[in-house]
């Protein structure tokens, strides 16, 4: 990764893509981590995470997840879900974060020099072309090493720069908790609350999981 100490830097992530994309290389994500690994790049202006919320269930299980990032030094953005019944009658929820993830970003352009976009959809090319041509750089964050891979071929060919997050999994993921460590409390005590399963809410077509 190459970033400058006197940068700005915003983190911009598609939560579900960021979950779909770690649960596909076998880790989790400690989100204090990832955080310390990117304030310690430069200066970290501002760390953004989209997801999108059934409001109508008893329990969400990913309602703890976005709780410990509000408190923590995350810009949440979450928004409710819609229900549709497609052509054939099945039931299906939507989920897209994208035009909130892009409206942000562009606001956002005046107080960065270089933003991080935790997604690999292939939409978000032309947000990344026109954040270049004010002058800042992009780095993308996804993967080519799951089967299939989740960055789109054109998203990564626009970005300034590519970061495999496989090659980040020793820096930003989730120690296993032991329950026979007798330093297991302690451990907990620094450690977030582990991710909950990303929500079959999340991301565009979500029929499948229902």
């Amino acid at each position: 990764m190459i970033f400058y100490p006197q940068e700005r830097i915003g983190l911009f992530i598609d939560g579900s893509n960021l979950y779909a994309a770690a649960r596909s290389l076998g880790f989790d994500i400690d989100y204090k981590r990832l955080l310390e690994l990117f304030a310690a790049k430069g200066r970290l202006i501002r760390a953004f995470y989209y997801t999108a919320l059934v409001e109508d269930q008893e329990y969400s299980p990913i309602r703890p997840l976005v709780d410990w990032l509000d408190y923590n030094g995350y810009t949440m953005v979450t928004k409710p879900t819609k229900e549709f019944t497609d052509a054939t009658g099945r039931r299906k929820i939507k989920g897209n974060m994208d035009i909130e993830l892009a409206i942000d970003v562009m606001e956002m352009l005046p107080c960065l020099d270089h933003i991080v976009l935790f997604s690999g959809d292939g939409d978000f090319r032309r947000l990344v072309e026109a954040v270049q041509r004010k002058g800042l750089r992009v780095t993308v964050v996804s993967t080519v090493r799951s089967q299939p891979p989740m960055v789109a071929d054109e998203l990564r060919r626009q970005a300034d720069s590519f970061v495999e997050l496989l090659d980040l999994e020793p820096s930003i993921s989730r120690a296993p908790l032991h329950r026979d460590d007798t330093r297991g409390e302690a451990r907990e005590a620094r450690t977030p609350p582990p991710p909950a399963p990303a929500h079959p809410d999340e991301g565009d077509d979500l029929a499948d999981l229902l």
